[in-house]
């Protein structure tokens, strides 16, 4: 071999190996073994029940400001205000001394908070300690009143600002709350009047009910029966919308509302001569 076709072939041989030379294609089966072998293993893919296709969002209901509204259904008439959880809330203005010492009635304790309207809330004994469970910006007073009817229901705002009702079975005794009224006897549940409630004794009654979700109502109703108040509340009730839920407070003598001028067609004083002062109300404040 002369040297020139030696140093060729010396040559190639250095580049084979510099740069392997690719196999050929793999056929249809090896290709796909090729494929599978590239994808995760079964215990990684998530299981076919946990794709989920998300329901459609319904529009969110525009927030409205808080509305005086005055009108009578099935003989009774109603005063109070509806309002928006998403722009309003309701604390507890509580008076730990006793009844009427910081504040005489539901005006001044408004002024004194700032607030749009209060109303008188929860129940107490005659020695002035509240009948119920009792949380006024997170300082509790009171204890669970598990067996009267006057304590069925519990209103609450949570520590994230959450507000709703319950029955008192649903609430743990440890709830972490921000402010909180037992009171009762719960008049709607699911839209439906709360059966047994008392069908006899006339009286001035304090109410606040809710949609179940942002939207809620406080104010009062002139005499009548709890069944006739549940009656008129799940017919229609004052608001533009229809109670889910609706907790009676304490009324009677007790029965207090003040709405002031912040809100449109106020102030409406609603208090009579012969009422008595009373532990604790409810403010509604702006957010």
């Amino acid at each position: 071999m002369g040297m020139r076709r030696l140093f060729c072939l010396l040559a190639c041989l250095a580049v084979s190996a510099c740069f392997p030379v690719s196999p050929p294609a793999p056929g249809p089966r090896v290709a796909a073994r090729t494929q599978l072998h590239h994808l995760a293993p079964p215990s990684a893919l998530p299981p076919p029940a946990a794709v989920k296709v998300a329901p459609p969002q319904r529009p969110a209901i525009p927030v409205a400001p808080p509305q005086l509204t005055s009108c009578e259904m099935a003989g009774i008439r109603f005063e109070g205000v509806a309002f928006d959880a998403r722009s309003h809330r309701l604390i507890v203005a509580d008076q730990p001394a006793g009844p009427g010492t910081r504040w005489p009635d539901a005006a001044t304790a408004a002024s004194a908070h700032g607030g749009l309207a209060a109303i008188n809330a929860g129940f107490f004994t005659p020695t002035g300690q509240p009948l119920g469970k009792l949380v006024a910006a997170g300082t509790p007073a009171g204890s669970w009143n598990r067996a009267s009817s006057l304590g069925s229901g519990v209103w609450l705002e949570s520590p994230s600002g959450t507000s709703a009702i319950f029955r008192r079975e649903s609430v743990p005794a440890s709830v972490a709350a921000q402010e909180l009224v037992q009171a009762g006897p719960m008049l709607v549940e699911n839209r439906q009047v709360v059966a047994g409630l008392e069908a006899t004794k006339s009286s001035v009654r304090s109410v606040i009910f809710w949609d179940g979700g942002t939207r809620w109502w406080i104010g009062h109703a002139s005499p009548c029966t709890l069944a006739a108040l549940a009656r008129a509340l799940v017919a229609g009730g004052p608001a533009a919308w229809s109670p889910r839920v609706a907790l009676n407070l304490d009324g009677g003598r007790s029965a207090d509302l003040c709405i002031t001028a912040a809100i449109p067609g106020g102030p409406v004083k609603r208090r009579a001569l012969w009422n008595k002062p009373v532990r604790n109300f409810l403010v509604l404040l702006a957010r």
